[in-house]
């Protein structure tokens, strides 16, 4: 005990008194370059005048992180590059550290790596930050820690360096000490909470601590500003609550006035506590802020196109439910100089912050191919489909006009439904009848939005309902069931009954794409992402969603479990619903059910559904035959910076034949994930040069993540989880170190240290998003956009369509999936979860784990698109091109080679002008008389292609069945050649009459004419 008092008394005289009066000015702050990996993003440079056996080192770091004493130290002789061994922390806390080393190599500076960490890599990394290792001499450990009056010399701070500025905490992340927060609480504690204005040049990074910035400047009560006329200026305020909690937070304005006008305070808004959410409608945030942690609120002002310059003052006045307020002057200089886009160009204005509230596309216009809705009498009309609105609002009738090969609409009604939809109520084994209190009324009747209500009674229970459809078949209902006094119910349910013969393939359910087996029950399950059923036919069918008012879009892909599927406590009912299906003669029966339960008076239960009625447009053959896409993912450290043909040059575009390019990002054009565009220039000077020789450009850009570079970031994360899913953090080090670890990590490309976590399901960041597209169209001319997994809803996906369709020439929007029918992403057909968009794509690519050994049902519904109005392309492993045929897909350039020569026969035949008629289409005039070998017919005039492809076990003969009058050909004149194709088959002749040996999992294209 005594030697650790002696040592404890000699570590404290040894403390540097200079040391502990370390002001963190910016001349003490620098960035430097060195290889991270195990030393870490952060040093301090200490210097020796003398070598020393004992040296201390003094480190006012002022650490954001929660435990640095958790973590290790490395220190390294600046001369030599060598790490010292012998090193031994003694003191260690957020504040300061009080470091020992093994200084007798040599005089100079010393680094001493303060946050090192060992990463896995690649593009999910796992970084850790190791303890202190045991590395030290015994000897020189026993003589450094436990020698009374061991001669210690000190060393001296010369300055912290960063690995880049990226890296730097300086300044909004260097904290206050506790004395210095406890003075600034002391000097106000008159009041109930601190506010402390920031300028958007220095956004306010932690939440949990104050920077030292902020206890020198204060709370001052005032904010200073300088902006531009028609600049949309953005500011802060950051509320500390030292005393107490601080609830239910409002912010208010007065007007800005000045000597020859004013600002309104209409103009001025907070983007923590009110706004606009991505369907138009307004929003107010709860904002609570616990005691002790930093709220930063964001403000933003549109400063007026046309007014003087000079001084605006006002006020903002930040109040709490307890009726407790704090106010700050408003100061703003206001210039001459008028900027055109409010500054949207130089992103460090954060201008774009406003771009949150945006309602740019919230409308019901009409995008292609679709045309307006009609009603007559009590029937909907839309491209290719009619619904007719029962007693009660449920679809009496639904109907499909698309014909067998999906290229047009016809006249031949096919029926949905078997029957009209009933919603059902028994009690006591029986059923309740409904009676109609209110008949069906019509309200809304426009071009893209039919909406209708009704409602009934059965028993003492009260239903309404209120239902709307879309122009593009999209048809919602929220059915409201409630007790008029308390009763008991053996089951509420939703009774749809659809014609055998249309229900021929099923998705959903927790199935894989496949023929309808004649009955099946499914239960509702958390750890799935399923909440319905598909039943239909390539040319009509229907999915169904049972969802209540507690639903919340879940997170997709790998991430689903973070954010799971909200059971809907109507239909679920505590595990007691489900979905069972039977077939009975020519029809099936669907029972969506919910089981027994009981309600109190007037209680309430949502039985909300959606109805999507597909196909939603004619498949589009054209399209999938002239555009021919490239898309070539470069790894970012084999490209040259600043090289304009750095990614996918055109010229080498040029020689696949393909035209339409994806760029995708984690390269030299496109550097980040999805948002910011740094190099908006640079990107499009590529697209210009793209578009002089005849191709489109589309670049990778979607919502599911954002990434560690976008300036609006820490604005963003002030928003508390509106924006940034909660999670447990971990990823890339920079996210651990600046973040706090409420966030999800996602993809990172290592060499733009471009590191991405993941969004919510729904946000104003999807109204961000639509502004960034039109933002890039206008200002960069792409024309689409590539879609890696739709992390939006539909609402979000018609406003996309609308600004490209707005702003560009034929645009195209594609989407990639890969496989999510896997316990990771909650056993989901990526096809069924994206269903609601298919309206407003142009291709898929299916993708990553799809399974091309499996059956054609599954080829069809789960991999084709084309029941829904879709045509789709290959990625796993190139796909099985023979197969792919069958549905008119491909696999993409440059990955595999196979599709430029195919493209290559597509065009010497003709294609373009051909008829696609599909196995599946009943007059296709070429058959194979199999069920395991299947032809699809290219028919021109006097000429035809034909795709065969077998899914036989082993090799097989087929005789081909041709119908040589409705092709027009002469038998005894025909000739059945296949090409030879580079990669895909040897070329050779047959006679049309011949048998032809198809390998096992092979096929082959014939030209007959």
């Amino acid at each position: 005990m005594k030697k650790l008092f002696l040592w404890a008394l000699s570590a404290l005289l040894t403390f540097p008194a200079a040391a502990q009066d370390f002001v963190p000015e910016a001349s003490f702050y620098g960035e430097n370059y060195w290889t991270p990996d195990t030393l870490g993003n952060h040093r301090a440079v200490v210097s020796m005048n003398t070598p020393a056996t004992v040296a201390e080192a003094y480190i006012p770091w002022r650490r954001r992180d929660a435990n640095p004493e958790q973590k290790g130290i490395i220190v390294i002789n600046a001369s030599t590059g060598k790490v010292v061994d012998n090193v031994l922390p003694v003191e260690i806390n957020r504040e300061y550290g009080r470091i020992r080393f093994d200084a007798s190599t040599g005089t100079g500076n010393y680094y001493v790596y303060y946050l090192p960490y060992h990463t896995s890599g690649g593009p999910y990394p796992k970084v850790n930050y190791p303890k202190q290792p045991d590395r030290a001499d015994a000897q020189w450990k026993a003589i450094c820690s436990s020698t009374p009056g061991t001669k210690v010399t000190r060393a001296k701070l010369v300055r912290f360096e960063s690995l880049g500025s990226f890296n730097s905490f300086y300044p909004m992340e260097i904290i206050a000490t506790a004395k210095e927060k406890q003075a600034l609480a002391e000097a106000n504690s008159n009041k109930p909470f601190l506010l402390l204005p920031e300028d958007r040049k220095f956004p306010i990074r932690m939440f949990d601590d104050l920077s030292y910035r902020q206890v020198t400047q204060g709370a001052t009560g005032e904010f200073f500003g300088e902006a531009d006329l028609n600049e949309y200026y953005v500011l802060q305020l950051g509320l500390w609550a030292f005393k107490n909690p601080v609830n239910g937070v409002k912010v208010t304005f007065t007007d800005l006035k000045g000597k020859d006008g004013m600002i309104p305070a209409s103009a001025i808004t907070c983007f923590n506590t009110e706004g606009t959410d991505w369907i138009g409608r307004p929003m107010h945030p709860e904002v609570n802020v616990g005691k002790g942690r930093v709220q930063p609120l964001w403000i933003g002002i549109q400063m007026p196109e046309h007014a003087g310059r000079g001084i605006y003052s006002g006020k903002a006045i930040v109040s709490d439910s307890s009726g407790a307020s704090q106010e700050v002057k408003i100061t703003i200089n206001l210039s001459d100089n008028v900027l055109v886009d409010k500054g949207d160009s130089d992103l460090w204005r954060l201008s774009r912050l406003r771009w949150l509230n945006s309602q740019y596309a919230v409308n019901d216009q009409l995008v292609k191919p679709f045309i307006p809705m009609t009603v007559t009498d009590n029937t909907i009309s839309v491209l290719g489909r009619s619904v007719t609105a029962g007693e009660l609002g449920l679809p009496a009738s639904i109907r499909s006009y698309f014909t067998e090969e999906m290229t047009s609409v016809g006249k031949e009604a096919k029926d949905i439904l078997a029957k009209p939809m009933e919603l059902v109520i028994r009690r006591n084994g029986k059923q309740l009848p409904v009676t109609i209190t209110s008949p069906l009324k019509f309200g809304k009747k426009d071009d893209g939005i039919v909406s209708w209500t009704a409602a009934g009674k059965a028993g003492s229970l009260d239903v309404t309902v209120h239902a709307s459809m879309e122009f593009d078949g999209f048809m919602s209902y929220q059915i409201k069931v409630k007790a008029t006094e308390n009763t008991s119910v053996d089951d509420i349910a939703l009774m749809t009954s659809m014609p055998a013969a249309t229900a021929k393939y099923r998705l959903g359910m927790g199935y894989e794409g496949s023929l309808r087996p004649k009955s099946d029950r499914w239960k509702w399950n958390v750890e799935r992402n399923q909440e319905g059923f598909w039943f239909g036919d390539v040319n009509g069918g229907m999915q169904c969603l049972f969802r209540a008012e507690n639903y919340r879009r879940p997170l997709n892909t790998n991430f689903y479990k973070m954010q799971p599927l909200n059971m809907p406590p109507s239909w679920f009912n505590d595990g007691k619903g489900g979905i069972s299906y039977r077939e009975q003669g020519k029809q099936v029966d669907i029972e969506t059910y919910s089981g027994k339960r009981t309600m109190t008076k007037g209680e309430e239960l949502n039985f909300d559904f959606l109805v999507l009625v597909t196909p939603f447009k004619p498949i589009d053959t054209m399209k999938q035959w002239t555009d021919r896409y490239y898309h070539g993912y470069q790894p970012a450290e084999k490209l040259k910076e600043g090289d304009a043909h750095a990614y996918q040059a055109v010229d080498v575009v040029a020689e696949t034949g393909a035209n339409v390019i994806n760029l995708h990002h984690g390269n030299a054009v496109n550097p980040h994930i999805n948002y910011p565009f740094f190099r908006p220039a640079f990107m499009k000077q590529y697209v210009d040069e793209s578009h002089a020789k005849g191709y489109k450009v589309k670049i990778y850009y979607t919502v599911r993540e954002l990434n560690n570079h976008a300036p609006e970031l820490f604005a963003l994360k002030s928003l508390g989880h509106e924006i940034f899913s909660p999670g447990k953090g971990g990823g890339y080090a920079w996210l651990q170190e600046h973040l706090d670890g409420d966030y999800i990590a996602a993809w990172f490309v290592d060499a733009y240290k471009d590191a991405a976590i993941v969004n919510t399901g729904i946000s104003r960041w999807h109204n961000f998003y639509v502004e960034g597209l039109n933002w890039l169209t206008k200002n960069v001319g792409i024309d689409g956009v590539y879609i890696d997994d739709l992390a939006f809803d539909r609402n979000t996906m018609k406003r996309i369509r609308r600004v490209l369709e707005n702003n560009r020439p034929d645009p195209r929007i594609d989407v990639h999936s890969a496989n999510q029918f896997n316990p990771a992403d909650g056993y989901i057909n990526s096809i069924f979860l994206y269903m609601e968009h298919m309206p407003y794509l142009d291709r898929l690519w299916f993708g990553e784990y799809f399974k091309y050994e499996k059956s054609p049902e599954y080829w069809l519904t789960d991999v084709s698109g084309i029941p829904f109005g879709m045509m789709s392309e290959m990625l796993q492993d190139g796909g099985n091109p023979y197969r792919g045929m069958l549905y008119g897909m491909t696999a993409r350039e440059p990955m595999e080679s196979v599709p430029s020569q195919l493209w290559k026969v597509w065009d010497a035949f003709g294609i373009k002008d051909s008829r696609m008629m599909g196995y599946w289409v009943s007059y296709n005039p070429v058959k194979t008389g199999r069920s395991d070998i299947l032809g699809t017919s290219f028919v021109k005039d006097g000429k035809v292609m034909i795709a065969i492809a077998s899914w036989a076990k082993k090799d097989s003969e087929v005789k081909l069945q041709i119908d040589w009058e409705k092709l027009g050909i002469d038998p005894d004149k025909a000739k059945l050649t296949a090409p030879a194709i580079k990669g895909f088959q040897e070329g050779f002749t047959l006679s049309a009459k011949d048998k032809i040996k198809i390998p096992k999992d092979k096929g082959y294209i014939f030209i007959l004419e």
